[in-house]
């Protein structure tokens, strides 16, 4: 029998960490595992449909004993995807030759997403009484939970689903915003916001809660203005009594080419944001005079006279904001508030998806950065709320992912999926090409001619292309390389092209139905100047201008998206606060988007 060898210091660590976790209970995978999916012995009962789908839970993150609260129990809980399915979804990436799709594809309407004979809801709280216990309610909240569940697979077939929150915990959270917001303020990202406008929700607010809701069509500096009033326009005829309000956090801030990692703005600069007035205007409305908003109203001007006086953001130490962390608070036995503006105080509970800007919308209208903002889906943990001034209150409620009928592709285009998690990006992929100009913005060099020399030139455009095409000649234009045999690292391309279409540079846009016979029309819409405005387009010839890039598209951000990994380094960071190492100079203030959205959106009238 051969001898074995000894255990090395390394194994030993590896070893001993272990032991330590299965102590304090925490057996989850490690911050270093790309499939955070094995969990065993949760700390937290599990109240997801275990017991009849196989759950992923993402983003485990390392907790100590010292920890005031485990910061895995919000995290994202997904329906987990069949080996099987992975890999037929890999070989069609590799065999399906990419087709453009026609505009009338682009069109997409809420019943599509969202059929009401589907029974696509979201789990309600179950009523109570204060004869019963704590432990009690849990259990009855649980029953509810799955038999919700029950009823939602019933109705629609194995496979037909969205992904969606399956995580009971982070529920409990949209339950208790829900009690205490008096107007909820459902965030969506302009770019595709069926997709993040769940009607039953929307009806549940309205008529069960008797309670207002103001739509924020928000990164309105990504979308072409036409189409942000076709939207607005086809969400009010959908909903006549819905308010909604146009935003963006960073106005006149473009991407100059596709390769830049940010858009370019100045370190933490929150007082720019275009939309706080009209959300004042909306509040207002609604409360009727019956709470006095004057001061939200001055802080909202004194912050433009402090921007224009010398063009910095106001002192972070003129003002404080009063912060509350809930993090038990779902917990706790407590019926929904009947009385609106109690204490002559408007609380505003900012709800939507995951990566649609509630964060920063929050940041925009404090005037500073108080809420840590991330493109990873489910950065947010916890529903905590901030005084604005002293008689609006925020509060700001963790991303949740409805079930929908919406394509899985899309829905990671979206930004509800982490990027590094995923197993397989490449059909996502496909999805992005066959709706944008992929050629002409990547200046791609089809894989076929990557060893052809350099005076044998031809066009790339006549060969057929694959999604896995477009990844390998993403990674030969990107340099990148796998660690061990060299070859193209098409995984990490994949996943560098899906963070491009969910951070804007690769301009992924749904339309309303109609929007192709009605192009004329909203192109030529009175209100397309008050929309420019909003996004800090000067002229429409300005707006949308095209860069001439002479260095084939390779910027001097070069440096920072050859950081961009498999899982993002900084997607536990703060995005919003990282600049490229210099203000932006005099002349950019008003250059306008230099990348031409329309072209993105195979719209070259404007051209």
């Amino acid at each position: 029998m051969p001898r074995k060898k000894p255990f090395s210091n390394k194994q030993k660590k590896k070893q001993l960490q272990v032991k330590r976790e299965r102590k304090r209970g925490d057996t989850g995978s490690g911050p270093s595992s790309r499939n955070a999916s094995v969990e065993r012995g949760d700390r937290q009962s599990d109240t997801s449909d275990s017991e009849t789908t196989d759950v992923r839970r993402i983003n485990q993150q390392p907790f100590g004993r010292e920890g005031r609260y485990d910061p895995n129990r919000f995290r994202l809980h997904f329906e987990k995807e069949s080996k099987e399915d992975v890999e037929k979804r890999k070989k069609l990436a590799r065999e399906k030759v990419l087709q453009p799709v026609s505009d009338k594809e682009h069109e997409t309407s809420i019943e599509d997403l969202y059929p009401s004979e589907k029974g696509l809801g979201f789990p309600r709280r179950p009523s109570w009484s204060y004869e019963m216990t704590r432990e009690n309610l849990l259990r009855k909240e649980e029953k509810s939970y799955r038999e919700y569940l029950d009823d939602l697979h019933s109705r629609n077939p194995a496979g037909s689903l969205s992904h969606f929150e399956h995580n009971l915990e982070t529920w409990r959270q949209l339950w208790r915003v829900l009690e205490m917001s008096d107007v909820i303020l459902l965030i969506v990202d302009i770019r595709h916001p069926v997709l993040q406008f769940p009607p039953a929700l929307y009806h549940y607010i309205t008529g069960d809660l008797q309670k207002q809701v103001v739509l924020v069509l928000n990164k309105a500096d990504l979308c072409p203005p036409p189409l942000v009033i076709a939207w607005k326009h086809y969400m009010t005829s959908q909903f006549p009594h819905l308010q909604i309000v146009c935003f963006t956090s960073h106005p006149g801030q473009p991407y100059s080419t596709v390769l830049q990692k940010k858009r370019m703005r100045r370190k933490a600069d929150w007082s720019h944001a275009g939309g706080p007035l009209d959300i004042l205007k909306a509040c207002q409305d609604i409360t009727a005079g019956k709470v006095d908003l004057s001061s939200w109203e001055q802080k909202i001007k004194r912050d433009a006279v402090a921007e224009r006086l010398d063009g910095e953001p106001p002192d972070e130490g003129a003002e404080s904001v009063l912060m509350e962390h809930h993090t038990d608070s779902t917990m706790e036995m407590s019926s929904p508030s009947q009385e609106l503006y109690k204490d002559g105080v408007l609380t505003l509970g900012c709800i939507g998806f995951p990566n649609v800007g509630k964060s920063s919308v929050i940041n925009s209208l404090v005037g500073r950065k108080v809420v840590s903002v991330s493109r990873t889906p489910g950065h947010t943990k916890y529903f905590q709320t901030y005084y604005l001034t002293p008689t609006v209150k925020l509060c700001d409620c963790p991303g949740l992912v409805f079930p929908s009928r919406v394509n899985k592709q899309l829905q990671i285009l979206a930004g509800i999926y982490p990027v590094s998690q995923l197993q397989e990006p490449y059909s996502s992929v496909g999805y992005l090409c066959e709706r944008t100009p992929f050629l002409s913005v990547l200046k791609l060099k089809h894989p076929s001619l990557l060893d052809q020399k350099p005076h044998e030139k031809q066009d790339p455009e006549e060969h057929s292309w694959t999604a896995w095409d477009v990844c390998e000649a993403w990674a030969d234009r990107r340099g990148y390389k796998t660690a061990k045999a060299a070859r193209h690292d098409v995984y990490r391309a994949a996943n560098s092209l899906l963070r491009l279409a969910i951070d804007g540079r690769l301009c992924l846009c749904l339309r309303p139905p109609g929007y192709s016979c009605l192009r004329e029309h909203w192109e030529n819409h009175p209100d397309l100047p008050e929309i420019m405005a909003l996004q800090g387009r000067m002229t429409e010839e300005e707006g949308t201008g095209e860069r001439d890039d002479d260095d084939d598209g390779e910027s001097s951000t070069e440096p920072e998206e050859e950081r961009d990994r498999d899982a993002d380094d900084d997607e536990d960071g703060d995005d919003e606060d990282e600049g490229f190492g210099h203000p932006r100079r005099e002349e950019d203030k008003s250059s306008g988007f230099t990348v031409n959205m329309y072209n993105v959106l195979r719209e070259n009238e404007c051209e």
